[in-house]
C-alpha cells in the first residue's frame, strides 16, 4: 500500500543533516508498515525492535546510553552485525522505553552514520512531558490517516489520482470525471483513511466489514486510555471522546466543556483534551478574529473546535447507518456539515497546516478555515453540497479584502470572480490550486 510519506523517508535517508527520525501518528495509521517497507526497499537489512511486544528490550538500555554499547548489545540480542549507512534500526512503540527514546540524542551527537527511525502512537503525549525527549536531536515526521488521493491509489484508481495531481489550470474537469470523483468521495466518507479499513474495502468492497474494523480500532483507542493515561484522566478522556459526534453535530461547533459533562470546566478537562490531541486522536482548530501573520499569534486558546482524526471513524462513532452514508440522502446531508468539515480538517492537517477558523468580533459571522499559503492568508469556506451561497465568505471579504476567496463544495473546479471553487475531492491539492488562482499568478 503506497503512502505519500515514503518520499519524505527517502529524503531523510540521503540528507547530509540527517538526525534520528521520529515518526509520530495515532495508533493504526500505518507507522510500522511504512517503516518496515521503507527498510525493506531502501536498506540491506532491518533491525526491528518493538518495546511493547518485547519489554525485555528495555534492559539493553539500562546504564550508559553510549551508541557503541547499545549497538553491541542490540547486535548480540538479534545475532547480527549492524552496519552504518546500510542497515536501518527501527525502535517501534519507543514511548514504552524512555531510555531508548533518550538514546537518540547520543546517536545524533556521536553516531550519525547509523540510521535509526523511531515510531510510537503516544509520542505526541511523550513530547509534552518534561525531561523525556531529546529536543533538537531528532527529525520529526507525522503520519496521518490516508488522504483521499492515497485512497484512490489504494483502491486501484491510480489514473484518477494522476488526473487530480496533474491539474495545472483553474478549469472545470470533464463532467464525467467530476461526477465519478463525487461518488468516490462519498465512499471515502464511509471508509475513511485508516489503512486497515481501506485495505479491507479495496479487497472486498464490503462496507459492513469496514465498519467492523472501524469499531475495533475505536475499541483499541479506549483501551489505550486505561493502559497509558493517568488514572485521574481516564474518565475524562472517555467523556470527551464520546462527546465528539455531538460536539460536531451542533450548528455552532465550538467546543463546549458542558457538553462533555454538566458543570465541566476547562481547568478540570484541559489535560485530558491535550492527551487526546497528543495521541493524534483529535485535531484542534483555534479561532482567530483577525487575518494577520502569524495566525498562531492571534489565536484564541479558549475558543476552538475539535475534529476526529478520521472521517470514517467519525461515522462509526456517531453510529450513522452505512446505508445513509452510501446513499448520501437527507439524513446524511443534515449531518453532512460535520462530516465535510471533519474531512476538510483531516486533509489540511495532512498537508502540515495548523488549523484555524475565523470568527468575527461580534460573533455574527464565522468561516470554517484560514490557511496560510505562501505569503497570503486564504479564507476557506466548506459546504457539504452544491450550495454556492457564501455569506460568511462575503463578510470576511468586506472586512479584510483578501486577493482571493476559496470555497470547497461539490461543484466543479472554477474561478468565479474573486472566489475560487475547489471541489471537495481536490482539497489535498489546495495549496497548489490556490497558488494558481492568485491574481498575480501567470
Amino acid at each position: 500500500m503506497n503512502r505519500d510519506i515514503y518520499h519524505n523517508l527517502v529524503e531523510w535517508k540521503v540528507s547530509q543533516q540527517r538526525k534520528p527520525l521520529v515518526l509520530r501518528g495515532a495508533r493504526q495509521t500505518g507507522k510500522t508498515y511504512i517503516l518496515k517497507e521503507f527498510g525493506r526497499c531502501e536498506y540491506e537489512n532491518v533491525l526491528y525492535c518493538n518495546f511493547e511486544e518485547d519489554p525485555s528490550l528495555a534492559g539493553l538500555f539500562e546504564g550508559k546510553l553510549t551508541p557503541s554499547r547499545i549497538l553491541e548489545l542490540l547486535g548480540a540480542y538479534h545475532d547480527c552485525q549492524i552496519l552504518p549507512e546500510r542497515d536501518l534500526i527501527i525502535f517501534d512503540e519507543v514511548q514504552a522505553c524512555n531510555a531508548a527514546l533518550n538514546s537518540l540524542k547520543y546517536f545524533c551527537e556521536s553516531a550519525g552514520e547509523y540510521h535509526i527511525a523511531a515510531a510510537g502512537s503516544l509520542l505526541g503525549v511523550k513530547v509534552s512531558s518534561p525531561k523525556s525527549f531529546p529536543v533538537g536531536k531528532v527529525t520529526f515526521l507525522d503520519l496521518h490517516p490516508m488522504t483521499f488521493l492515497e485512497f484512490l491509489d489504494a483502491t486501484g484508481r491510480q489514473r484518477y489520482r494522476d488526473l487530480l495531481a496533474g491539474i495545472s489550470d483553474i478549469e472545470p474537469l470533464v463532467s464525467t470525471f467530476h461526477d465519478d470523483f463525487v461518488d468516490l468521495l462519498q465512499t471515502y466518507y464511509c471508509v475513511g483513511g485508516m489503512p486497515e479499513a481501506v485495505a479491507c474495502f479495496a479487497a472486498t468492497s464490503d462496507l459492513r466489514q469496514v465498519r467492523s474494523i472501524q469499531n475495533d480500532i475505536l475499541s483499541a483507542y479506549v483501551l489505550d486510555f486505561a493502559k497509558h493515561a493517568a488514572p485521574s484522566d481516564i474518565p475524562k478522556l472517555s467523556l470527551i471522546w464520546d462527546s465528539l459526534p455531538a460536539q460536531l453535530a451542533r450548528e455552532n461547533k465550538k467546543f463546549i466543556y458542558s457538553a462533555v459533562r454538566k458543570g465541566a470546566r476547562a481547568k478540570g478537562y484541559e489535560n485530558a483534551l491535550q492527551w487526546l490531541e497528543g495521541a493524534g486522536l483529535l485535531l484542534r482548530c483555534n479561532a482567530v478574529s483577525t487575518a494577520k501573520h502569524p495566525l498562531k499569534g492571534y489565536m484564541d486558546r479558549d475558543c476552538f473546535k475539535i475534529y476526529c482524526l478520521d472521517v470514517g471513524l467519525l461515522g462509526a462513532m456517531a453510529g450513522v447507518p452505512l446505508e445513509i452514508l452510501a446513499r448520501g440522502d437527507d439524513l446524511f446531508n443534515e449531518y453532512g456539515g460535520a462530516f465535510v468539515e471533519n474531512y476538510a480538517a483531516q486533509q489540511l492537517a495532512t498537508l502540515g497546516m495548523d488549523l484555524y477558523y475565523w470568527r468575527s468580533s461580534g460573533k455574527i459571522a464565522e468561516l470554517d478555515f484560514l490557511c496560510e499559503i505562501g505569503g497570503a492568508i486564504c479564507p476557506l469556506e466548506v459546504k457539504a453540497g452544491i450550495n454556492a451561497k457564501s455569506k460568511s465568505l462575503r463578510s470576511y471579504d468586506n472586512q479584510f479584502n483578501p486577493p482571493l476567496l476559496a470555497r470547497a463544495t461539490l461543484l466543479n473546479l472554477r474561478h468565479d470572480g474573486k472566489i475560487c471553487n475547489i471541489p471537495l475531492y481536490a482539497i489535498s491539492r489546495l495549496r497548489e490550486l490556490l497558488t494558481l488562482a492568485m491574481p498575480d499568478a501567470d
